[in-house]
């Protein structure tokens, strides 16, 4: 009976060690009596226990390794406190437990130096401007690296840029200064626009005048030619119908009957416009005088 127990125990720890259960996005290092012998897959994995033992787990997921802050030197000899985070991947379990010791702080020293030599090779101004440049210089050195390592880098990111605070203080001024600046031109410019706009309104409005003068004068101009033609035509029709009266029959007797009425009428104001009568110097040759200017009539027919 201790004997069966003793059995049973034996096959429920054989049993235990035997079964193992990788999980999902790991994988873990088997060594057989001291040398690598495979990396289990995610899932239900049989082992000889005693024989084979888990050396090294590993997870497959995208990691984020915070790199600690350091102090690294510009090419214009500025002290900068730089920080970031780096994102990496165990893409080969055996090389990520055989190639270093330790690839997290093998990463991490590496992105450290890496970033100290990209960092001096820009003057201040330029690490804030090219981040995204120093970024990329430092992943593709990490990952060149790291590939002998079973290491993945996938991103650098830099979190903060801090430089001393005299440094800071000193750009903050210039960065007031330089908004400044742009306040006095954007300033000068609306001055400058609005004295264009007014310059530019008063010359339209101008135009807009003499262009409206100048089509009043025209207006006026044919009016009064208008006018002008208007007045010769009926004048000029006037004297065809005067004409053409004169033509007809007992039209030259209705002119010297209206010849005759003209001089009477015109003999007859001469008293009532002056206090001086003049008469003719022989009353009974008004008649005569009547028979002249039908000769004179006659004459322009």
């Amino acid at each position: 009976m201790e004997i069966a127990l003793f059995i049973l125990f034996v096959a429920v720890v054989f049993i235990f060690k035997a079964v193992k259960v990788v999980p999902q996005q790991h994988s873990w290092v088997v060594e057989r009596l001291g040398r690598f012998h495979s990396a289990l897959t995610p899932g239900l994995t049989i082992v000889f226990p005693f024989i084979d033992r888990i050396a090294y787990r590993h997870m497959l997921k995208e990691v984020p390794l915070d790199v600690p802050s350091q102090i690294c030197i510009t090419k214009d000899n500025t002290q900068l406190q730089v920080d970031g985070v780096l994102y990496f991947q165990v893409t080969d379990p055996k090389l990520a437990s055989y190639g270093t010791s330790d690839y997290v702080a093998a990463i991490t020293q590496l992105a450290q130096t890496t970033l100290r030599s990209a960092i001096g090779k820009m003057e201040l101004d330029k690490t804030f401007e090219e981040r995204e440049h120093i970024n990329t210089a430092v992943v593709a050195a990490l990952d060149e690296a790291a590939s002998s390592w079973g290491v993945k880098v996938l991103r650098y990111e830099i979190k903060d840029l801090t430089p001393p605070k005299e440094i800071l203080h000193a750009m903050q001024a210039q960065i007031t200064a330089e908004r400044e600046k742009r306040a006095l031109i954007a300033a000068s410019e609306g001055r400058k626009q609005e004295q264009i706009n007014i310059a530019t309104g008063e010359r339209e409005a101008f135009i807009q005048r003499s262009e409206g003068e100048k089509q009043s004068q025209i207006n006026l101009a044919q009016g009064e030619a208008e006018a002008i033609k208007a007045v010769a035509d009926a004048t000029a029709q006037a004297i065809r119908k005067v004409a053409e009266a004169i033509e007809s029959p007992g039209g030259m007797n209705a002119v010297n009957l209206k010849v005759a009425e003209k001089y009477v009428e015109a003999f007859g104001n001469v008293a009532k416009q002056g206090t001086t009568l003049i008469l003719p110097s022989n009353m009974a040759d008004m008649g005569s005088m009547i028979a002249t200017a039908m000769t004179v009539i006659k004459g322009q027919k």
